[in-house]
């Protein structure tokens, strides 16, 4: 009689291990399309600068009309944001698809930096953790993020230089005030 309980006990818990390891093998696809994704903008953003609001649109209901992404469509969130010289993270760099839209604006609320400057993509999603266990339905929601910095690639000319020696020894000789000397 116990090799029988023992049995089905020993039944019950690799079952309870299957149904949980499938939950895990979903997972990985999950994770991938966030990759994916985050990836796919920063390379966006990294042409511009910025991510043109299009794009930004588009990559967002896409991700929301997704299997597994599509039962809770509001916990998908894309930031695209700019990074301070200190690491901190600062505004948004999301705008509108015409960049000479902010050809008068100043240069602090523009949604685009300087050439060299950094961006950091960042796409969140729920993670439905839910199985049906005997009748219940048992599960949990797991947050997966991941994030991107990436590099500024494009010039405007709207925006004044930024000085690529500011922390470095060759501004001593004057390097950069020799290249960008207005009188001469």
């Amino acid at each position: 009689m116990a090799s029988i309980g023992k049995m089905v006990i020993g039944a019950i818990i690799v079952s309870v291990l299957v149904v949980f390891l499938s939950k895990i093998a979903a997972l990985f696809p999950f994770y991938m399309t966030i990759v994916v994704e985050t990836f796919n903008l920063s390379n966006i953003a990294a042409a511009d600068n910025y991510v043109k609001q299009p794009y930004y649109d588009a990559t967002l209901q896409g991700l929301r009309e997704r299997p597994l992404f599509n039962q809770d469509p509001d916990s998908v969130v894309v930031a695209v944001r700019q990074l301070n010289s200190d690491g901190t993270v600062g505004r948004e760099a999301v705008g509108s698809a015409n960049e000479y839209d902010y050809e008068w604006e100043p240069d602090d609320t523009k949604p685009y930096r300087q050439r060299g400057e950094p961006l950091q993509i960042t796409i969140t999603a729920m993670y439905p953790f839910e199985f049906t266990l005997w009748g219940r339905d048992v599960g949990f929601d797991v947050p997966i993020s991941f994030s991107l910095t990436t590099i500024g690639l494009k010039y405007y000319k709207d925006l004044p230089l930024a000085n690529p020696y500011e922390n470095d020894d060759i501004d001593d000789i004057g390097y950069y005030d020799y290249l960008h000397d207005e009188t001469g």
